[in-house]
């Protein structure tokens, strides 16, 4: 992966973990002054620095994890700190298959068996034709026997019960889905931070 590519962790301006960008974002923001770049000194400090600060730190001290440009290089920051957003960004979890998967567990919402995804279906708990909708309160996972035991039944004519009402998952905050991705050192202390101090759901994970 190229240096303008990779992981960089965005800061809200309460310092806390919002997102990840590209390096290339984040020296665009640094440039356009909505962000500043977050340096974690050797006492445990942290510092931050505007671009035209950073492009001289860059100068006197330098980084292996620069790049070049026409007439000088600028090293890449790992961190910046956003100036113009307070709170933590709003966003509604996505109405995909993999999802409603994640939510129920890979459970059946009927028996309670957990299943591979290849042997569970999508189950309309209102059926379409009585007017059900194609939505997060009434889409549920059901294996392939409690499926066919139900038909295109409610759940009440077929003698089922769900065990759990289906429900608009909560969003998780951002910190929950960048495991997967590589950590800079840099990041230890808000990834933690954001952890300890993340909003749950209803349900623990």
């Amino acid at each position: 992966m190229s240096l303008l590519n990779q992981h960089v962790l965005v800061l809200n301006r309460l310092w806390q973990a919002v997102n990840v960008c590209t390096a290339r974002r984040a020296l665009t923001l640094l440039f356009q002054g909505h962000a500043q770049a977050v340096l974690n000194r050797d006492d445990g400090s942290f510092q931050t620095f505007n671009f035209s600060e950073w492009h001289d730190l860059s100068r006197q001290e330098p980084h292996a994890e620069s790049i070049g440009t026409i007439s000088f290089r600028i090293r890449v920051p790992r961190v910046i700190l956003l100036l113009v957003y307070d709170r933590l960004p709003k966003k509604e979890v996505k109405f995909t298959r993999h999802n409603i998967f994640e939510r129920d567990k890979n459970t059946c919402q009927y028996c309670g068996k957990t299943c591979d995804r290849r042997d569970l279906n999508l189950d309309h708990v209102i059926p379409r034709d009585r007017g059900g909708p194609t939505s997060w309160e009434n889409i549920v996972c059901s294996c392939i026997e409690c499926n066919t035991l139900k038909a295109n039944r409610t759940p009440q004519e077929a003698g089922l019960h769900l065990i759990r009402k289906p429900k608009r998952p909560k969003w998780r905050p951002f910190v929950q889905i960048t495991f997967s991705l590589h950590q800079h050192d840099s990041w230890k202390h808000f990834i933690d931070l954001a952890y300890w101090n993340v909003e749950l759901g209803e349900d623990p994970q």
